[in-house]
C-alpha cells in the first residue's frame, strides 16, 4: 500500500478543466440538462429491452428479485462514487479515485480493464444496430451499416464535448419517453382501465399463477442475476462526464441522489409490467422479446419495429456514450502516465481525439473479429470482458472505505455526498460482489464459469502489467535520486577543493 495521497482538485491538475494557457485540457461543455438526461438514460441500456427475456424465462416473475438485488447493488456502488467524485469531479472517475487511495496499480488496472470493456462494447451495439438497420434497408450491408454508424458518431465526439451531450440528450429522452409511455399504457391494462386494448390475459394473477412466484425455487433469483447484473453497466458515465459539466459537484450530487428511483422505475417498474401484462412462461416473450410480446399483448400495431426503434435508439445511445466513456478514460490514463502521453492532448474544442481515435480503431477491430472469427477471437473478446463490471464495483468498495478517510482528514467540507452506514454498508457491498463472482463460477448453463475465467485471466494479465511497470517507476525514481545525490556529492567535492 502506498503512503495517503492528498486530494486534488480537477481544475488544477495538468489538461483538467480551467487551466490557463498551455496545452488545453477538456472543457465544461456539458450542460445541466445533458448532465440529467445522461444520468438517466444511463442505467437504461439496450440489455434492458433485449436480454430481459432470458431471465424471465430463468426465473419466471421471481426475476423482479434478481432485478431489486442488483438494483439495490448498483444504488449502494454509486452512492460511493458519488462520495468519491462530489469530492473530486474528474474524469478518470473510479480509476482516478483507486489510483490515490489503492495505488497505481489499482487505477491503472481498473482503468484499462474499464476502457477494454466499452471498446468491447462498441463492437457488439454497432453489429446490433447494424442488424435492425439492414433489415430496414437490405440494400445496404451489414458491415457497412456497422461502419456507418461507427463513423457518425465517431465524428460526433471529434466535434466537441457538448456535441455529444447534445446527441445523449435526445438518445436518452426518446429511450426515457418509451419507456414511461410503456409503463403508463402497459399499468392501465393490467388493472384493466385501458379502453379499446384487448387485454384479457393481462393481470397480478400472473404473478403468483403458472407455478407461483417462484416457479423454479429460490435459486433461479441467483440465476437470474448473472443475467441482468450486465444490464445496469453505464450507470457510472455520469460521473466521469461530471469534470466536463458547468457545475461538476452538483451534477454529481444530484446523479447520485436520483438512482434510486431511476433503477425502481426503469427496471423494476417495466419488468413488473412485461410480467403482469404477460404469464411468464408465455412462448412470445422468448420468441419475440419481452417488451415486444408485452406490446402485442395490448394489440398495438407494428410493436415488433416500435420496439427496433427503441432498441436502436439505445444502441446508439450506449455507443455514443461508449466511446466517450472509454476515450476520457484513456485521457485519464494518459495524463497519469499510464497510457501514451499522445491521449491526454486536447484540441482547441478540448477533445481528446487520439484518445478518442484509439478507442474506436480498438473498436473497428473488435467489429472486424465479430464477422470474421464470430465464434472464436470474438467470443473470447466479449466473455473476457464480461466480468469488469463486478470488478470495477469491486474497486469502488475499497477506494471508498480509504477515501473517505483521506476526505474527512484534508478536506471535510467536500463530504457533500455520503454513504450510508459507512463502513459496515460498504463491506457489505463487497461481500455481496465477491459472493456473486463465486457464485458465476458456478454457473456452466449460461457461461457464467468462462466468463469470469477468462475476465480473471485478463485481469491477471492487466495486473501484471501494472506491478511491471510501477517496479520500472521505482527503479528510474532511485536511480535518478541516486544521481541527484551523486552531483551533489560532486558539487560539495568542488567546493571544498576550491
Amino acid at each position: 500500500m502506498t503512503s495517503q495521497p492528498t486530494l486534488k482538485t480537477t481544475g488544477n491538475e495538468p489538461g483538467g478543466p480551467g487551466e490557463p494557457g498551455g496545452e488545453p485540457g477538456l472543457q465544461a461543455g456539458l450542460k445541466n440538462r445533458h448532465l440529467s438526461m445522461i444520468a438517466i438514460g444511463g442505467v437504461i441500456g439496450a440489455g434492458l429491452f433485449v436480454g430481459s427475456s432470458s431471465g424471465i424465462a430463468t426465473a419466471g416473475p421471481g426475476i423482479l428479485l434478481s432485478y431489486a438485488l442488483v438494483g439495490t447493488l448498483v444504488v449502494l456502488v454509486m452512492r460511493m462514487l458519488g462520495e468519491m467524485s462530489a469530492a473530486n469531479p474528474t474524469s478518470g472517475s473510479f480509476s482516478a479515485h483507486a489510483d490515490r487511495a489503492l495505488g497505481p496499480w489499482a487505477g491503472f488496472s481498473i482503468g484499462w480493464l474499464y476502457w477494454f470493456f466499452w471498446v468491447v462494447v462498441l463492437a457488439v451495439e454497432a453489429t446490433a444496430g447494424a442488424v435492425i438497420l439492414e433489415g430496414w434497408i437490405p440494400a445496404v450491408p451489414q458491415w457497412a451499416w456497422a461502419l456507418i454508424v461507427m463513423v457518425v458518431l465517431t465524428a460526433t465526439n471529434l466535434v466537441s464535448v457538448g456535441s455529444y451531450g447534445e446527441f445523449e440528450f435526445w438518445f436518452a429522452g426518446i429511450k426515457v419517453v418509451a419507456i414511461a409511455a410503456f409503463i403508463v399504457i402497459g399499468g392501465l391494462a393490467v388493472f384493466g382501465v385501458l379502453p379499446g386494448v384487448d387485454s384479457e390475459q393481462a393481470g397480478l394473477s400472473n404473478l403468483t399463477e403458472h407455478g407461483g412466484f417462484l416457479p423454479h425455487g429460490a435459486g433461479a433469483i441467483l440465476t437470474g442475476v448473472l443475467l441482468v447484473v450486465f444490464s445496469f453497466m453505464g450507470s457510472e458515465i455520469a460521473t466521469l462526464a461530471a469534470g466536463e459539466s458547468e457545475n461538476p459537484q452538483q451534477a454529481v450530487t444530484k446523479a447520485t441522489n436520483s438512482i434510486i428511483w431511476r433503477v425502481a422505475v426503469f427496471y423494476l417498474g417495466s419488468i413488473l409490467v412485461v410480467v403482469s401484462l404477460l404469464p411468464w412462461d408465455s412462448k412470445s416473450i422468448t420468441d419475440d422479446g419481452s417488451y415486444v410480446a408485452a406490446l402485442d399483448s395490448l394489440g398495438i400495431p407494428h410493436a415488433g419495429q416500435i420496439m427496433n426503434f427503441i432498441v436502436l435508439t439505445s444502441v446508439l445511445s450506449c455507443l455514443n456514450s461508449g466511446l466517450y466513456t472509454a476515450s476520457r478514460m484513456a485521457f485519464s490514463l494518459g495524463r497519469r502516465g499510464d497510457a501514451p502521453k499522445s491521449f491526454a492532448r486536447t484540441t482547441a474544442n478540448g477533445v481528446p481525439r487520439t484518445a478518442i481515435l484509439a478507442s474506436v480503431a480498438f473498436g473497428f477491430v473488435a467489429v472486424f473479429f465479430n464477422y470474421k472469427f464470430p465464434d472464436s477471437v470474438f467470443l473470447f473478446l466479449v466473455n473476457s470482458s464480461g466480468a469488469v463490471a463486478l470488478f470495477v464495483w469491486l474497486v469502488i468498495c475499497f477506494s471508498q472505505l480509504r477515501m473517505r478517510k483521506i476526505i474527512q482528514a484534508e478536506a471535510p467540507e467536500k463530504l457533500v455526498v455520503k454513504m450510508w452506514l459507512y463502513p459496515y454498508l460498504t463491506w457489505a457491498t463487497a461481500a455481496l460482489i465477491v459472493f456473486i463472482l463465486g457464485y458465476m463460477l458456478t454457473d456452466t448453463e449460461h457461461d457464467g464459469r468462462q466468463t469470469i475465467l477468462l475476465s480473471l485471466l485478463v485481469a491477471a494479465l492487466v495486473l501484471a502489467v501494472a506491478f511491471v511497470k510501477e517496479k520500472v517507476r521505482r527503479g528510474q525514481r532511485a536511480a535518478a535520486g541516486a544521481a541527484e545525490a551523486q552531483a551533489q556529492d560532486d558539487s560539495r567535492d568542488e567546493v571544498s577543493a576550491g
